[in-house]
């Protein structure tokens, strides 16, 4: 693919000089567009441009993206057999989980088998919502950052030093960052569909109604270099699934309140016009040295800019706070789906031990979710805090039992440093039987 640059070639330099040797900054931009444009349609996808759109993350672009790694990556198609054996799985794990928590079985659909193309569909609308706020949170700050940046000389001084105009950039931007994150989301949520065993794979709520599902192609790629019998597997998983439906279908705030921690993390971005500037202006620089240093036309170009902090706002105290809701409860997620499925799978499951310390392994290196709001907020979900929230769950459902230890999650969550005294927790959410001292 030829990398466009940012800079005129020496064929145009007469359309696109002013004549007083300052650059057409705006004939530039046409030009750039209408190569971008060409190229994206050449990958079967269409463009960002420089035009703004109606929507802050828009759903083609996600759809597009995550359709095209899934189709490079291969997607099996359902077949009867699988239909078969996931229902059977499926049978066995809710009879389980009757015996291992509060939470009633969750329906399990006709559509409960799924090809990785399958999976992008039923998630899609589900990741929109949720990653939707973040791209919100970057066009209000844009907006804000052209009302700030109206009239302001100082404003004025750095663009003609700069010779790329703030008004220009700031549209470029807000242009851009809704098919930049699109980009992005949909390059994770197709890198997703090639490793996800289900829909709560993920430990997020990405359906309503709610629904378990499993996608065979995957689990038997998970199944791969196990000395463990495949029926195991399927009903390891089916359990992991399930009980993750139950969570969220008997829970339904939780989704409100995943979304509002990224809402919340969203509100605080603030963008500095001057550092883009500079920023940019360098990489602009560089693409005319080195053209393959950065090139439009390609996602990991920008994404490339993202890491190097070019799109990167500061972050608040306040956002950090958002981050550290956002971990916690992701990470209470996946413990207690950890201590459920050890309670129902007993001694009924050979493999068990062995099955959850590869899950445990796997997520250390390669966590689906987590490499996702790594990508976008540069959150890291700590290995540790996910395993000491399953020794939480297991120590609640001990010192009490099963019902008191899932209806925690009706009322006020446990922050990172309650996992570690859970006895000192319990008794901070006790209501104690003499209110007249309060």
């Amino acid at each position: 693919m030829t990398p466009i640059g940012f800079t005129p070639d020496s064929s145009d330099d007469a359309e696109k000089n002013n004549g007083d040797g300052s650059v057409d900054f705006a004939a530039m931009m046409q030009q750039m567009q209408k190569q971008i444009q060409e190229q994206f349609s050449q990958l079967g996808m269409s463009g960002p441009g420089f035009a703004p759109s109606t929507e802050a993350l828009p759903k083609n672009i996600v759809r597009d993206t995550a359709k095209k790694f899934v189709t490079a990556k291969g997607s099996s198609p359902i077949g009867a057999n699988d239909v078969s054996k996931v229902a059977e799985a499926f049978s066995i794990a809710e009879l389980w989980l009757n015996e291992a928590t509060f939470f009633p079985q969750s329906t399990v659909p006709a559509n409960s088998t799924l090809a990785r193309s399958d999976w992008v569909d039923a998630t899609l609308a589900g990741w929109q919502i949720s990653v939707e706020p973040l791209a919100l949170g970057l066009t209000s700050a844009i907006s804000e950052l052209l009302r700030d940046s109206a009239g302001d000389d100082a404003q004025s001084l750095a663009e003609a030093q700069m010779q790329i105009p703030v008004g220009m950039i700031a549209t470029l931007l807000r242009s851009f960052i809704g098919s930049l994150m699109a980009t992005q989301l949909g390059q994770s949520i197709g890198g997703l569909a090639g490793s996800a065993t289900g829909i709560h794979d993920v430990g997020l709520p990405l359906v309503d109604p709610v629904y378990p599902a499993l996608v065979p192609q995957n689990i038997d790629e998970w199944a791969q270099d196990l000395d463990i019998p495949i029926d195991e597997i399927r009903i390891f998983h089916a359990l992991r699934e399930s009980a993750g439906a139950r969570l969220f279908s008997h829970n339904p705030w939780l989704v409100s309140y995943i979304r509002s921690a990224i809402s919340d993390y969203a509100r605080g971005i603030h963008i500095d016009i001057v550092a883009i500037q500079r920023q940019a202006q360098e990489i602009f620089d560089a693409s005319a040295a080195d053209s393959a240093e950065f090139d439009p036309t390609k996602p990991e170009s920008f994404t490339m800019a993202l890491n190097e902090g070019i799109f990167t706002p500061e972050e608040t105290p306040a956002q950090r706070d958002a981050l550290v809701k956002l971990e916690t409860v992701l990470a209470l997620v996946d413990g207690w789906s950890e201590c459920v499925v050890r309670l129902a799978a007993g001694d009924r499951l050979p493999n068990i031990a062995a099955l959850q310390e590869t899950l445990r392994r796997r997520r250390a290196t390669s966590a689906p979710t987590q490499q996702l709001f790594s990508n976008l907020f540069g959150l890291e979900v700590s290995p540790r805090l996910a395993r000491e929230a399953a020794a939480f769950w297991q120590s609640v459902g001990t010192i009490r039992d099963m019902q008191s230890r899932d209806q925690i999650w009706s009322g006020i969550l446990p922050t990172a440093t309650d996992l570690l005294t859970p006895e000192n927790y319990l008794t901070s959410i006790q209501i104690p039987d003499d209110l007249s001292s309060l």
